[in-house]
């Protein structure tokens, strides 16, 4: 099949200033729909070229008008004041939003198989979920009805690669640390990061703009895409902090994966809907004291058998949003839609 694919964000290192939640698996999933025999075009501006000075063009199509395409599928993109919904060419200005409603206008509209893989949870009650030729997909367990559940793909490589031992075996010089931007995720943080970080050594990357009530904390900022792994495999744990919209749908972000394959234990609050499904039961945690409680036994044992065990239980957990669980479910979704009366 043609497929267009409309995605805000980079294949490749991409830049330090700007958010991509999707950066981690968008590379190995469009490699695993080109290698299936589909023919992939990217439809909105090569960042990666545009931004990051890195030439894509012998591996990837992109394409800024309006190619011949059997299906589209879009990384879902909403409206963000003073920069998408700003005049083209205007300072600061990013046009995802404006590219996103003319590819709607000319495939969505004219009947073309659409999904939206609403990764943010900003799609709400959109008159798209009633076309008859679109498909929502969410990565959620419990996703808004109607909707069909994609999981944020981890690549089948590097699970099956994954040293359950040789994780356990890094020194960590961090015990707590949590990777990602501030967004919403102010109750969590309150709740189950901050009280333990005035206990053990930890870290916040990312962008937070809100920290004043918490002085303590040891926030550095953002960082850069290449940067994730690192922090992660300097660190024995994490907590899954999500903001309320996620975790009542059991949504789950590539952190979870990120944290995971660098053997970094993921703690998850005990209010995420169908956390025990991702984590060990052990894993799960009801509030600050908790988290202490789980860093403290991870600090006894690190290096160990047991600390290998609990990292190898993780990497067991994984297994259900393994790529080619979440690609063959892609998959089913646009059969389903090519096969569809109109």
């Amino acid at each position: 099949m043609k497929i267009g694919y409309s995605c805000w964000g980079f294949l490749g290192p991409g830049v330090v200033d700007t958010p991509d939640g999707s950066h981690s698996y968008r590379r190995p999933l469009l490699d695993t729909m080109q290698n299936s025999g589909h023919r992939v075009t990217l439809l909105q501006h090569n960042r990666d070229r545009l931004e990051a000075g890195l030439d894509l063009s012998d591996t990837y199509r992109f394409d800024t008008g309006l190619p011949t395409l059997d299906v589209v599928i879009f990384e879902w993109r909403w409206p963000m004041p003073g920069r998408n919904t700003t005049p083209c060419g205007s300072p600061g200005h990013q046009c995802d939003l404006h590219r996103q409603t003319e590819l709607i206008e000319h495939y969505t509209l004219a009947g073309v198989p659409t999904i939206v893989w609403d990764l943010d949870r900003q799609l709400r009650a959109d008159p798209l979920r009633r076309l008859p030729n679109v498909r929502v997909c969410e990565p959620a367990t419990r996703p808004t009805p109607g909707a069909t559940t994609i999981l944020c793909p981890v690549p089948d490589e590097r699970l099956d690669a994954a040293d359950a031992y040789a994780l356990a075996q890094i020194g960590r010089l961090t015990s707590l640390v949590y990777v990602g931007n501030q967004y919403n995720r102010y109750e969590h943080f309150d709740r189950y990061f901050a009280d333990a970080a005035a206990h053990v050594g930890h870290r916040v990357a990312g962008t937070w703009t809100r920290t004043r009530q918490w002085p303590h904390v040891n926030f550095t900022g953002r960082c850069a895409f290449t940067d994730v792994d690192p922090i992660h495999r300097g660190a024995l744990a994490t907590v899954m902090l999500l903001p309320d919209r996620y975790r009542s749908a059991g949504h789950i972000t590539q952190r979870l994966s990120e944290a995971v394959l660098a053997g970094c234990v993921p703690l998850m609050p005990v209010d995420v809907v169908d956390g025990h499904r991702f984590v060990p039961d052990e894993l799960v945690v009801v509030d600050g004291k908790d988290v202490i409680e789980k860093v403290e036994y991870l600090q006894r044992i690190a290096g160990s058998i047991t600390h290998a065990g609990l990292i190898y239980e993780c990497l067991r957990y994984l297994d259900h949003m393994r790529l080619s669980r979440q690609a063959a479910a892609l998959q089913q979704v646009m059969t389903d839609l090519m096969s569809t009366p109109e």
